[in-house]
């Protein structure tokens, strides 16, 4: 049978061919149920990935241009130091701008810690200096030898040890959603393949009485590829769109709520949501074609 044929009589179906197939059953069942389950778990684990590719871009973007400036000095101190260290600071070249933090904001930073009533003015808290830096950025270890020489208790922070481990970690979490989809799909190849064996062992007296009148191996085999292929594609539409629902239903995004909270689809995110059946359908369509064709050889 050629391709031509054969994509035909999986989209137009044969009304001999499919009495063949047993519609519903032990197989029809377990092959609706795999491919809903497994879509919906599809679904999660596709937010999980393209969640952590935006949580890994927005620490990146929010700590690759800037840095803290920590000045640990005695209080008579603190404002000299804090002066010196700004005019320093403007000085150098890649520093787009530099401001001290007010007691207002650094006790807003460790309200999460302390609570909101916390006493700043009378603990020996560090001044801290906000820096952005330019697109070119600047000369961190010239920087830091400049501030042991004018400014002793300054010990700055470019946020690199935190900013790298933060994406990295995502990267991984990415990297864990896309093995999941993958793990997801073999697993619905899997079930498919048992089930389509089941239902090919049940119907070896009918195969045999088809080949006696002369039905050629690739028009049975598309039988079964044609009724499990649908069956995937009911299933697996199902399963993502009670997906889609349960991830829509999860708190909407918030800078302060957390990654999880930040689990949805936006923008290109959606496509690769209406991917999902189709992908269930090329996995049931191989799967199901591979497995007729192995059967039917044992068959003869």
């Amino acid at each position: 049978m050629s391709k031509a044929r054969r994509l035909s009589s999986l989209v137009v179906g044969d009304v001999q061919a499919d009495r063949v197939v047993p519609p519903t059953g032990f197989t029809a069942q377990l092959t609706l149920f795999a491919a809903g389950a497994m879509a919906f778990l599809a679904v999660f684990a596709l937010a999980l990935s393209l969640a952590s590719g935006r949580l890994a871009a927005r620490w990146g973007a929010e700590l690759a241009q800037s840095a803290t400036l920590r000045i640990s000095a005695p209080t008579e101190q603190v404002d000299a130091q804090t002066a010196v260290a700004l005019s320093l600071l403007e000085s150098t070249p890649g520093v787009a701008s530099a401001r001290a933090l007010s007691a207002a904001e650094q006790r807003e930073l460790l309200a999460p810690w302390f609570g909101p009533d916390l006493p700043i003015d009378t603990l020996p808290i560090p001044q801290l200096i906000e820096i952005v830096e330019t697109d070119e950025g600047y000369d961190a270890a010239g920087l830091r030898l400049r501030l042991q020489a004018e400014v002793p208790g300054a010990v700055l922070d470019d946020h690199t040890r935190w900013r790298r481990p933060l994406e990295k970690a995502a990267m991984r979490l990415r990297l864990l959603g896309w093995v999941s989809i993958v793990l997801i799909g073999a697993a619905m190849a899997a079930m498919i393949t048992l089930a389509a064996n089941a239902a090919l062992a049940a119907n070896a007296q009918v195969i045999s009485v088809l080949r006696l009148i002369g039905a050629q191996d690739d028009y049975i085999a598309s039988a079964f590829v044609r009724r499990f292929a649908l069956r995937a594609l009911s299933g697996s539409v199902v399963g993502t769109l009670v997906g889609a629902l349960a991830i829509l239903l999860l708190p909407s995004s918030q800078e302060e709520a957390g990654f999880l909270t930040g689990l949805g689809f936006e923008g290109v995110g959606w496509f690769f949501l209406a991917l999902i059946p189709f992908v269930a359908v090329g996995v049931a369509y191989f799967a199901t074609g591979a497995a007729a064709r192995k059967t039917l050889s044992e068959l003869s």
